[in-house]
């Protein structure tokens, strides 16, 4: 389904931890998307708040100022998802002993935490990146580096999970790591929508920004096409030849041609590949699982057609890719 059922799973507790000097985009970027997955929803998925010691104002890197809507001390109930977003007044921030010994303290008692760009500082100050990988902002790497050598930086990735911990780099992967949140809450089509409206993309492949040749957000206006690419995302391993997809929305297969080349300026033929290889290379990177199953579930039906399309589209094998960007420190090469 396209959108959580109202007897899904109650309404997540979603915190963003800020602190002075606060770059506006990474507190805005992340919950805008959260807000739009409610909207969409047309319930209240998330419960947002933006927290800090104090209420007071928090100055940020615009100019105006943030007013939390909750001090730390008087959080009310569980929280699901806490995220301490980044800023120029970072290196202030880990100096601050009640904001770290908040993290200390709250964080392991969220069912995820992490952070956005420099936020990945108070919360490595606060112990809780110890002996885990993590990114943060490029040009902040090296002095990442040298003051939590306990912690793997792995500065490549657009964002970065180990365990129940995320952490992601600068502005924008803020709301890269949001939709992928939203998918693992509520899966990949309804988290599609939610990349749509936003006008982003669904999820860059971590570190593999350079192969985000497609931008899946991008549904056609025509209603039937519409239904068409929704329904090919949901069912990768079936028969989605132009005839297929044109009895599934009641068109000629002629008129169905016509009419997907004229409004998205490509054939359906090349939308399936480009949808079943996104797919391929999400499973590629994020499991072990072996080549045939992978292609088998992604509607390759072969190893040699999932090569192939690799090969072709992004100039790589799999199993190339795999051992590149696997994230799992312990994958195998099963391909």
């Amino acid at each position: 389904m396209s959108t959580p059922a109202a007897s899904a799973s109650p309404e997540r507790h979603i915190v963003v931890l800020v602190y002075p000097d606060i770059m506006a985009m990474d507190v805005c970027g992340p919950l805008e998307a959260f807000a739009m997955a409610n909207a969409l929803a047309g319930r209240g998925l998330y419960r947002l708040s933006v927290a800090a010691v104090t209420t007071d104002p928090i100055t940020t890197s615009l100019g105006f100022s943030i007013l939390p809507n909750a001090a730390l001390a008087d959080l009310a109930g569980p929280i699901d998802t806490l995220l301490v977003a980044g800023g120029y007044g970072h290196v202030a921030a880990l100096r601050d002993p009640a904001l770290t010994g908040w993290l200390r303290e709250a964080a392991p008692r969220a069912r995820r935490h992490g952070s956005i760009c420099t936020g990945a500082f108070p919360l490595a100050a606060a112990g809780l990146l110890d002996g885990k990988r993590a990114t943060t902002h490029w040009a902040l790497a090296p002095s990442f580096a040298q003051n939590y050598p306990a912690t793997t930086l792995d500065i490549d990735s657009i964002f970065v999970r180990d365990g129940q911990t995320y952490t992601s780099a600068g502005i924008t992967a803020g709301i890269d790591l949001a939709l992928a949140l939203i998918e693992e809450d509520h899966g990949r089509t309804f988290a599609l929508r939610v990349a749509r409206s936003l006008v982003v993309f669904l999820k860059r492949p971590g570190g593999q920004s350079q192969f985000s040749t497609h931008l899946q957000a991008q549904f056609s206006a025509v209603p039937a096409l519409r239904k068409a690419q929704e329904w090919a995302l949901a069912h990768l391993a079936e028969d989605l030849s132009a005839e297929a997809l044109a009895a599934h929305v009641g068109m000629s297969e002629r008129n169905f041609r016509r009419l997907f080349v004229d409004e998205l300026h490509e054939t359906p033929r090349e939308y399936v590949e480009r949808i079943r290889l996104d797919e391929a290379r999400r499973q590629i990177e994020d499991t072990d699982l072996p080549a045939q199953t992978v292609a088998k579930r992604c509607g390759f039906g072969s190893v040699h057609s999932l090569r192939r399309a690799f090969v072709r589209q992004l100039g790589v094998t799999p199993q190339w890719y795999r051992a590149q960007f696997q994230k799992s420190e312990a994958a195998r090469d099963v391909i």
